[in-house]
């Protein structure tokens, strides 16, 4: 998953150059920290421009995390697909592919859902909603089984577990070392 700040965004629409720049912020810095005066000048609009396309932050946020959504879930399922698109065991290098990456900040759901805490109720429906869509994406990983639903969960928990982990040591290995054990002792 690559995002850079470095992209020129001046050719794009005013309302998709405030969400590309907003996405950019809010997954490097934070939401919190990132403020809207900020977003304005990086998006190089005017306060007008910005309240008209997004009325309020939290209207902005939940764009964010709209967007992220959908450009993670592609870049995942299409990791997915590359690294063979069968078996648990691909998780780990299509994980290690994303905690490679300069701009890894850990899962925006995540971080979007401990910063916002209950000031945001739609930030966790978002977050939900895409750890549904996740774990779906999971599933298709498993044979046809009772079960599949459930093991998929228990993947998708040690995958959140590990973009956690990746997110707070110096280097993501040992993360990626404790999921593929775990991924590796779940029965499929």
């Amino acid at each position: 998953m690559n995002t850079d700040l470095t992209t020129d965004f001046s050719t794009l629409p005013a309302r998709e150059r405030i969400l590309r720049v907003a996405h950019d912020l809010f997954y490097r810095d934070g939401i919190r920290a990132t403020g809207i005066d900020r977003v304005i000048a990086e998006a190089g609009v005017t306060k007008v421009t910005f309240y008209r396309h997004y009325p309020s932050k939290n209207d902005l946020i939940r764009a964010f995390l709209q967007d992220r959504h959908t450009r993670w879930m592609t870049w995942f399922t299409d990791a997915l697909q590359r690294y063979g698109g069968s078996g648990l065991a691909i998780l780990v290098p299509v994980l290690a592919e994303w905690f490679a990456s300069a701009q890894y900040r850990g899962c925006a759901f995540i971080n979007a859902v401990a910063e916002q805490g209950g000031g945001l109720a739609d930030a966790a429906d978002i977050a939900r909603q895409h750890k549904a869509q996740m774990t779906g994406a999971i599933a298709t990983l498993l044979p046809a089984s009772p079960s599949r639903e459930r093991i998929a969960l228990a993947a998708a928990v040690a995958v959140d577990g590990a973009i956690v982990r990746a997110q707070t040591e110096d280097s993501p290995q040992s993360a990626l070392d404790a999921l593929a054990l775990l991924l590796a002792v779940l029965p499929v």
